[in-house]
């Protein structure tokens, strides 16, 4: 399942996805994995859950973001939910790629019992119709 939370920078976004991957180390009965750009949140996120930052491994893209977080379901079975914080971002700001990202991200997360919740800096009325079938 994939769960996109968008709006322009500013909107509380990273907010929003600290504190739902915070409540779901409560009830989550595997893995918890953020994955943000930076380390910026190491404070925020509870110890509980694997943090990851993608600068640490020249994460830059779509394509390596995919390959990453399939990545870790691949190497981490026990990887339920995963939350992804500046998608956009990470895709350099390009929404054809970040949609991309998020289509064939879902179809991984779908055949492995995954969650995934992204954050992305975008204008929900300006995004690819793809991504609105998310929010």
């Amino acid at each position: 399942m994939i769960k996109l939370i968008m709006g322009l920078k500013g909107t509380g976004k990273t907010k929003q996805i600290v504190d739902m991957a915070n409540a779901t180390l409560e009830t989550a009965k595997g893995s918890v994995v953020f994955v943000e750009k930076g380390n910026a949140l190491i404070h925020e996120v509870k110890y509980q859950a694997r943090l990851v930052d993608t600068d640490e491994y020249q994460v830059k893209g779509g394509t390596a973001l995919f390959g990453f977080i399939a990545g870790i379901i691949a190497s981490d079975h026990d990887a339920k939910d995963i939350f992804v914080d500046q998608g956009m971002k990470i895709c350099n700001y390009d929404a054809n790629d970040f949609a991309a990202f998020v289509d064939a991200i879902a179809k991984v997360a779908q055949s492995h019992e995954v969650s995934i919740t992204l954050t992305a800096s975008i204008d929900p009325e300006n995004a690819p119709e793809v991504l609105k079938s998310y929010i």
